[in-house]
């Protein structure tokens, strides 16, 4: 093997040429066999040792003309095989010209057949040089095993390129296609999805390589996590096509956020969950189905998902299923609203709930702003239904997941997320045995309603891409980030707190457009650049769109023992003054006085007012 591994690259070409030369006698004593018989062929080729030795050095020429010898055994494709037909086709006509010259009288059949044993000893033979050389740089070095997801064109070509690759050995296609069950594709296994994480304990590979350009986000990301809970690295692989620019290549929503990902440095305080009975609200939403899936890798003894969209509940526990089985965890799925108090009270006392995740709300800016009432009794008069029966219940933690909108909020959304964070700062106020906390953040790429996917979308259709301002800016995190800051924020709560994280300067919403055009492989069009590809244009502010977005009021933060995460402080009502508030509120929606309902916020929220002129 050491012998193999340093030998120069004159010395493997003279092995190459060599090898042409030394299968010359070899294909020739095979034709003979299949003409003549065993005990004939030795007799013929003993009488014509001359003519061997002519087609030897026939063939050194023509190895060294056609420049076969100077194939590389790893680059041995197809295009190599067709220089060693032509190779083969033209030994083969040099004998017949030969042998009719000398007189010899051999039969035509005979020049074909060795034509035909000549090429696939030759081919044979690289192919058996190859696998000895890559066995010998992978016993004198470590071997990166890789495990291919995706059995279609772009997995098969993946494959056919590692396989020549000294350092990297592909062990084995996933495919959750059923036709592909059991087969063997490009001499590799191919196993079915469904048995992924099983597969995986077997293989042991070092690495899976996902091979899908075209499956959806989603369905990467559900692959991507059920990879993720067996420890092996995980790669996601563009198409060929992708990569030289014929299809779109798709960019990870964590390539926008400007700064490094923070969601691998906050994961402490994971302990407070283990055995215990966790509840999230709008288990289908972004932030809730990544909180559960979370969750669930704390060991918890029991999760409830509770939903009122009866689609992404289905959704969600049936992703889940199948981890919280392994996990011995008791999933249950509630559907249901937040503002359905028996319903809230049957769950606590049934399921005996310690921690509750309340992420059930409707986000939209412009359709909470176009449908106030609607907006206001879910996030304000579902969050107060919620914490009261919570606090009843005598549940451990309450933790509200809020936005950064709701400081100095200048739309319906903010407003009623403040006025829900109130409620929870007046019960975190007065002794129980809930501690009360909420956790505020920005814009999460990926979620429903985020402008990343927007600007996709627009940049698929060939654009303009739509932007409302050029100076817009946001606070942007991941999924991933926006999930583990609220378990550790609910670990570090004692009561009353506003945790927000540590999220960077804010990202101008021009340059995020510019980016995701540019993922895509096209440029921007703009004055500067006539002939780029995509215009983005300018709309203008939305009903209740702010230009900047703050996290902190004016009462600034505080550290907490984890650096990347703050305290903030702001006002909240007196507990008559949010009693008032709150019948004032409900006295409205349930009159379904929208004026009314506007004019009990903007008295309530400190700074709130509602432009008339946006109420159609």
């Amino acid at each position: 093997m050491s012998f193999l591994l340093n030998l120069s690259r004159a010395q493997k070409r003279s092995v190459l040429l060599g090898t042409d030369v030394a299968l010359v006698p070899v294909a020739l004593l095979s034709a003979a066999s299949l003409h003549f018989g065993l005990l004939g062929a030795w007799p013929w080729f003993a009488g014509n040792w001359a003519f061997t030795l002519l087609m030897m050095t026939v063939a050194a020429g023509c190895s060294y003309g056609l420049g076969i010898f100077r194939i590389r055994l790893k680059a041995f494709d197809r295009s190599a095989v067709v220089q060693m037909m032509a190779f083969a086709a033209l030994l083969g006509a040099a004998s017949l010209v030969l042998a009719m010259f000398a007189g010899l009288g051999i039969p035509f059949r005979l020049h074909m057949t060795f034509c035909i044993a000549f090429f696939l000893l030759s081919t044979g033979s690289r192919y058996v040089m190859l696998e000895v050389l890559l066995n010998a740089y992978r016993a004198n070095g470590h071997v990166t095993s890789v495990m291919i997801y995706g059995a279609g064109k772009t997995g098969m070509q993946l494959a056919s390129a590692l396989k020549s690759h000294p350092d990297i050995i592909p062990v084995g296609f996933v495919d959750d296609s059923l036709a592909l069950r059991g087969q063997t594709v490009g001499g590799l296994p191919v196993y079915h999805g469904a048995r992924l994480e099983e597969v995986l304990v077997q293989t042991n590979p070092d690495r899976v390589v996902i091979a899908m350009p075209s499956a959806s986000r989603k369905a990467v990301a559900k692959i991507e996590r059920r990879v993720e809970r067996t420890g092996v690295k995980l790669q996601v692989l563009p198409s060929f096509a992708q990569l030289v620019g014929q299809e779109e290549a798709r960019g990870t929503f964590d390539d926008f956020l400007g700064r490094e990902n923070l969601h691998e440095d906050i994961a402490i305080g994971f302990q407070e969950y283990v055995d215990q009975s966790v509840m999230v609200t709008g288990a289908g939403g972004s932030i809730g189905s990544e909180l559960c899936r979370q969750i669930l890798r704390c060991h918890p003894k029991s999760l409830i998902l509770f939903e009122q969209n009866e689609l992404a509940l289905y959704d969600i526990e049936m992703e889940l299923s199948d981890l919280a089985r392994r996990n011995n965890v008791a999933l249950k799925a509630v559907l249901g609203s937040i503002s359905d108090a028996p319903l809230l009270r049957d769950v606590m006392q049934r399921d005996q709930i310690d921690v509750i995740f309340h992420a059930a709300a409707y986000k939209h800016v412009p359709m909470v702003q176009s449908n106030p009432l609607v907006g206001l009794k879910n996030n304000v008069l579902g969050t107060a239904t919620l914490a009261a029966i919570a606090k009843e219940q005598r549940v451990a933690r309450f933790v509200l997941i809020s936005t950064d909108k709701a400081v100095q909020p200048v739309n319906v959304m903010g407003a009623s997320k403040r006025f829900a964070e109130m409620i929870v700062q007046d019960h975190a106020s007065r002794q129980c045995e809930t501690a009360f906390s909420i956790v505020r953040f920005g814009n999460v790429l990926g979620s429903s309603g985020s402008v990343v996917p927007l600007f996709q979308d627009q940049v698929a259709r060939g654009g303009p891409v739509t932007l409302t301002h050029p100076e817009v800016t946001r606070y942007f995190m991941s999924v991933q980030e926006a999930a583990q800051l609220v378990l550790t924020s609910g670990g570090l709560g004692q009561g009353g707190e506003i945790f927000v994280l540590d999220m960077g300067k804010p990202v101008p919403v021009l340059r995020l457009a510019e980016q995701v055009i540019e993922a895509a492989g096209y440029s921007v069009r703009n004055a500067d650049y006539p002939d780029g590809d995509i215009e983005i244009i300018t709309t203008g502010l939305r009903p209740g769109e702010k230009m900047h977005e703050e996290l902190t009021g004016r009462g600034g933060k505080m550290t907490t023992s984890h650096e990347k995460i703050f305290c903030v402080q702001d006002d909240c009502l007196s507990e008559l003054e949010l009693a008032a508030a709150l019948k004032q509120l409900r006295d409205a929606v349930a009159q379904h006085d929208e004026d009314a309902a506007i004019a009990a916020i903007c008295r309530w929220i400190e700074g709130y007012s509602f432009p008339l002129q946006q109420v159609q």
